[in-house]
């Protein structure tokens, strides 16, 4: 019998772990075929810190090496950008760099598109020497940098700009980091958390401008990146400029393809896109419930949900899901989880003790662990994960609920 083509478009982490979970459980159903605008095989993205901060290489970071692809029959067009989907005929045209182009048939497709870093609409962010980080080629501009340069500015105080900062510091750069925002990390740690990891992050040889907007990126003669302005006036010397601000859903073909986009690729709890049954989204391209995730965690779970489906098993449904955060930074350990902030109808528990920096934060709400804020001491985290995530009463062990599950046996 002949199988059903599926052809994914995106080769990355959410995309991949579709297949392999359908491979598990349908190893012969489709004919596959794959497209990745990288000309790399699959690999995991969020070990980029590691490589720029030479704790590992590319090599080490690959998931699923060109054998894997090989070995489960699956093509491959590395280096391909899908540049138009016909609904109508269900035939994806793709074009290489060089201009070869290459059209497939589908009979079910998978939009895996990812997303696309923020670029700050300033003056100057088209110089050379100002790059987002997102990918591999990102990776080895800033390795490549910071071998010949000496002032690097990353704007964006989040996860992945510290992350970098912290990178490009281990590369013998000067960094200084700009945020926005009066706290690093707002949206995953509190003030205090906030706080004692900026203190971390200076004694490492990180410079921070908080309460800081970009107003220009200044450009010398040769048209590289020299300064950047803020609307206050000042500005701060950079030979490398790295954005950090955010991501964005890759939506631009699903748009082109008219499918509904609203916050990303608009999909029900079974991933399939809400405008053509035969068209799936999964990943950080897809919105669920006016969601689009951007940690690894929910896109793995969405992948499972899908090649449930794909398999035509049809019994699993994906309902969101909750998250956590980790920095990848050596020596740094922190984890936040749910509403962390607390607030009006909610109680906090809270431990601090600055000499061995080390924070806890727990709240409480209608006697059950609503969110989770730790710094330092994070030994505790997966299982103050899974009660958030249970959402079962804590009452009978609230007196020992900061000291661990093994104070609560």
């Amino acid at each position: 019998m002949k199988k059903s083509r599926l052809v994914m478009v995106g080769n990355g982490m959410a995309g991949v772990r579709t297949l392999e979970e359908l491979l598990k459980i349908a190893p012969d159903l489709y004919d596959i075929t794959v497209f990745g605008a990288e000309p790399h095989p699959n690999y995991n993205r969020i070990l980029l810190s590691p490589v720029l901060a030479g704790e590992q290489t590319i090599d080490e970071i690959i998931l699923n090496d060109w054998s894997w692809y090989e070995e489960h029959q699956i093509t491959l067009h590395a280096g391909f950008t899908v540049t138009e989907v016909d609904r109508v005929r269900r035939i994806v045209h793709a074009t290489s760099a060089t201009g070869e182009t290459i059209s497939t048939e589908y009979d079910r497709l998978i939009l895996a598109t990812g997303s696309n870093p923020f670029i700050l609409p300033v003056p100057g962010k088209d110089l050379d020497g100002v790059l987002a980080y997102r990918d591999i080629a990102d990776t080895e501009a800033m390795i490549a940098a910071a071998a010949t340069y000496r002032h690097a500015v990353v704007i964006g105080g989040g996860l992945l700009g510290l992350e970098v900062a912290n990178g490009l510091v281990k590369r013998g750069m000067q960094v200084s980091v700009v945020h926005v925002g009066n706290t690093l990390m707002e949206r995953q740690l509190d003030e205090v958390a906030g706080g004692m990891l900026q203190q971390s992050l200076q004694e490492r040889g990180m410079q921070f401008l908080l309460n800081a907007q970009t107003a220009e990126l200044v450009g010398g003669p040769e048209g590289r990146v020299t300064a950047v302005k803020f609307k206050d006036g000042s500005e701060v010397p950079a030979d490398l400029v790295v954005m950090a601000v955010g991501i964005r859903p890759n939506t631009a073909l699903a748009e082109k393809m008219r499918l509904h986009v609203n916050r990303g690729i608009v999909v029900s709890d079974t991933l399939q896109t809400i405008t053509d049954a035969r068209i799936y989204a999964v990943g950080e391209c897809a919105a669920h419930r006016g969601i689009a995730y951007g940690l690894v965690a929910p896109l793995f779970e969405q992948g499972k949900v899908l090649a449930n489906h794909l398999a035509e098993m049809g019994i699993d449904r994906y309902q969101g899901s909750l998250t956590s955060t980790k920095l990848k930074v050596t020596g740094i350990d922190l984890f936040s989880a749910g509403d962390f902030q607390g607030g009006e109808g909610t109680e906090e528990i809270v431990m601090s003790d600055p000499v061995t920096g080390s924070y806890k934060k727990l709240v409480i709400k209608d006697d059950k662990l609503v969110g989770a804020c730790l710094y330092g001491d994070t030994v505790d985290g997966s299982w103050y994960f899974e009660l958030l995530r249970e959402g079962r009463t804590v009452d009978e062990i609230r007196d020992q609920l900061m000291f661990g599950p093994a104070a609560t046996e």
